[in-house]
């Protein structure tokens, strides 16, 4: 005769008759951390190898020279034999069969299949930067079809998604262009929404290429590192004044009444460390517009905004606030703090001779884009408006008349 399991009976499960110590928190830790470890891998892989057959499939459609071979509309064909065959899977419409096409084409030409000879610099920089995630990949998809295309596919695309390969493959001019954004959806995990506002806001182009006064004053390691994370336009689109013609504070009221916005348009790595932060010297209260943390810089940056251009004078006061900063909050771990000047123009050369002879890193960027709120009429104006309607129609009401 079987005997009964303790589960034949029915029961209520629930947590009794049981004794957690330490060991036990540690174990059921690991267990967790394994089974999100699997997770990522499974993912992973599954892209990865989606991610393969859309270039292979690309590669087949140029190498074969299909339409040439088989005729104008044989991508079409292909599309409706793969649905046919794979009814409950998505991503064979003929428009994503000719993005696979276009993406083999964008790092390829039909007479010159020398990729890596081309990119193997670039590449290679997005596979040091990221090798960790790498190696997982390269273990997770080391099949003989990898292995065969191992030159021809490199690695890193598999850290992409592919509508984010869609986008990038549209939107860049160039493949330098295109392993920028690359890089910066593998490193900072972009979103494909956060990917289209990076390219709109031409990341690539000002991407390093901030006013700076670092080199003369820091080591070349971190004067580089600052370059990438400073920008030299700020999109502020997601900011909203209420008068066309505004001040500082209420830019800046409007700039941190979302502190999620501001910090993904600044770039990851920046924490909000406060607003309006008050330093009192000598007596005297002064008041840092916005003061960040930057995790990856290890440094305090103090975020002055200026509603007009770039005027000498603004200079002097940063340089206050960055040494402000580094005599009152900088602890002995931290590397010195940064100034960031945001205005709304500048002459390059104003900017050069107002921070000559200042030994204090200090960038100069630019802002666009911030909206107008817009206002509804006042009650006197829709009156008045009303008005003139009604003049207007009365007027045309005698022209009819006139007329008949």
């Amino acid at each position: 005769m079987k005997k009964k399991s303790h589960y034949d009976e029915p029961i209520m499960v629930s947590s009794h008759d049981i004794h957690l110590d330490g060991d036990y928190a540690k174990w059921i830790a690991e267990v967790k951390h394994r089974y999100r470890s699997a997770q990522v891998k499974a993912a992973v892989k599954v892209n990865a190898e989606k991610l393969l057959f859309n270039w292979q499939l690309g590669r087949d459609l140029v190498q074969k020279k299909a339409e040439e071979r088989w005729g104008s509309g044989v991508v079409e064909q292909v599309s409706l034999d793969l649905r046919r065959e794979f009814p409950n899977e998505s991503g064979f419409s003929t428009r994503n069969l000719w993005y696979m096409k276009q993406w083999f084409l964008f790092y390829f030409t039909e007479d010159d299949l020398s990729f890596l000879h081309r990119l193997g610099a670039e590449i290679q920089k997005l596979e040091n930067q990221h090798s960790a995630k790498l190696y997982h990949v390269g273990r997770e998809i080391q099949d003989e079809k990898m292995h065969q295309l191992g030159a021809e596919f490199p690695l890193p695309f598999a850290l992409v998604p592919w509508r984010h390969h869609v986008e990038i493959i549209t939107k860049c001019k160039s493949i330098d262009e295109a392993l920028f954004y690359m890089g910066k959806t593998i490193e900072q995990g972009l979103s494909r929404d956060a990917l289209i506002n990076c390219i709109k806001a031409n990341l690539y182009e000002h991407h390093g290429k901030i006013a700076n006064y670092f080199s003369d004053h820091m080591p070349a390691l971190q004067c580089k590192l600052i370059q990438e994370v400073l920008k030299e336009n700020y999109d502020f689109g997601f900011a909203t004044v209420e008068h066309e013609i505004y001040d500082e504070d209420e830019m800046e009221a409007a700039l941190t009444r979302n502190v999620t916005d501001l910090l993904l348009e600044m770039g990851t790595g920046f924490a909000f460390i406060g607003k309006q932060k008050e330093i009192i010297v000598g007596g005297r209260s002064r008041k840092i517009d916005i003061l960040f943390y930057h995790i990856r810089l290890r440094c305090f940056i103090a975020c002055e905004l200026k509603d007009k251009p770039f005027e000498p004078e603004f200079a002097g006061k940063l340089n206050f606030y960055v040494n402000a900063v580094d005599e009152l909050l900088k602890e002995p771990d931290d590397n010195p703090t940064i100034g960031l000047l945001i205005c709304s123009d500048m002459n390059k050369t104003e900017v050069q001779w107002s921070f000559k002879g200042i030994e204090t890193p200090i960038g100069v960027a630019t802002y666009n884009n911030i909206r107008i709120k817009e206002m509804l009429p006042t009650k006197e104006q829709l009156k008045e408006r009303m008005e003139l309607l009604q003049k207007e129609m009365k007027k045309t009401k005698m022209l009819m008349n006139k007329n008949n």
